[in-house]
């Protein structure tokens, strides 16, 4: 963790006036952004932005505080100090890696975050999982100034975070349609399951099918739906040709309307996040948002809204 910011950061950046500005109080901290799923923010390379929201859904964290540290302590990965991504080095502090750990901490809450069965604090699905981690055991999300802080003992870091979480909010918000909490938060879970292996039948955090992690995303939220991919497409409600996607929705597959042999769940329009095949694992990918389209060897056969 970075143990410097300039003396312009210092002055332009009063962590009070910033704090105000976006929805954080002092003491009894609440959070007034963080829970939008992003489609693109201010230039977040595509997989930390999923390691993001994954790791903030995990452990309660808004996704948007998580990505920025990561912009300030690395630029997710892209400084060029060695520190940052050669496996190994730290800077004069002693912190390594995209998220800037210390040995120290990293000893005390570090998480495999891309399920290899170690922890590397130069691995950005370690880090960004860690990071997460330390910040909730902190406060994050009830005191998260203070978990903000714990991480880097600066007011003016504080505030800097806070700047690039409101600014990755704001982007996300404007980029997308609006969903509702429910299907919001059965997203977010199918986003924290990326890469869970595919399993048959599987339904469960040791392996989903397609159908089997949209019914278990959808329990999280208190919503009960069939288990095959056919049975959800059959219960619906079937959204009409032209209506805008909205993250949450489920998108179906297969070759015709009495056939939906796939299902996925929204992210943005024209992408998914789903459990694809025996081989694979739960991912997210791009798919065609036009009735008819072919996807691989089937079509995309059209959409459902199981939460409003």
């Amino acid at each position: 963790m970075k143990t410097t910011l300039s003396a312009c950061t210092l002055l332009l950046l009063p962590v009070l006036f910033l704090a105000a500005a976006v929805g954080i109080l002092s003491g009894g901290t609440t959070v007034s952004f963080g829970q939008t799923s992003p489609v693109r923010a201010a230039g977040i390379p595509p997989e930390y932005l999923r390691l993001f929201v994954a790791a903030g859904a995990r452990y309660r964290v808004p996704w948007v505080v998580l990505a920025g540290i990561g912009k300030v302590e690395c630029d997710d990965g892209r400084d060029p100090d060695p520190s940052c991504s050669q496996e190994g080095a730290v800077n004069s502090a002693g912190a390594g890696g995209p998220m800037q750990f210390l040995a120290s901490t990293w000893a005390a809450y570090a998480v495999d975050g891309n399920g290899d069965g170690r922890t590397d604090r130069w691995s950005p699905a370690d880090a960004i999982f860690t990071a997460a981690h330390y910040l909730h055991a902190n406060g994050a999300p009830r005191e998260l100034e203070r978990a903000i802080y714990a991480y880097n003992h600066s007011s003016a870091y504080v505030a800097l975070v806070l700047q690039w979480a409101h600014r990755y909010e704001q982007e996300a918000q404007g980029a997308m349609p609006a969903a509702g909490p429910k299907a919001e938060g059965a997203l977010a879970f199918a986003l924290s399951q990326v890469g869970v292996p595919y399993v048959w039948g599987g339904e469960s955090p040791a392996g989903y099918d397609c159908s089997g992690l949209v019914q278990a995303a959808y329990a999280t939220v208190g919503i009960d739906i069939p288990r095959t991919s056919q049975e959800q497409w059959n219960t619906g409600p079937r959204l009409p040709g032209g209506v805008p996607l909205q993250p949450g929705d489920l998108v179906f597959f297969g070759p015709n309307l009495h056939d939906a042999t796939h299902v996925g769940i929204v992210i943005r329009p024209g992408e998914m996040v789903d459990a694809p095949h025996t081989g694979s694992d739960v991912q997210t990918e791009p798919f065609p948002t036009t009735a008819g389209a072919a996807w691989g060897e089937e079509q995309y056969l059209g959409a459902t809204r199981p939460a409003g």
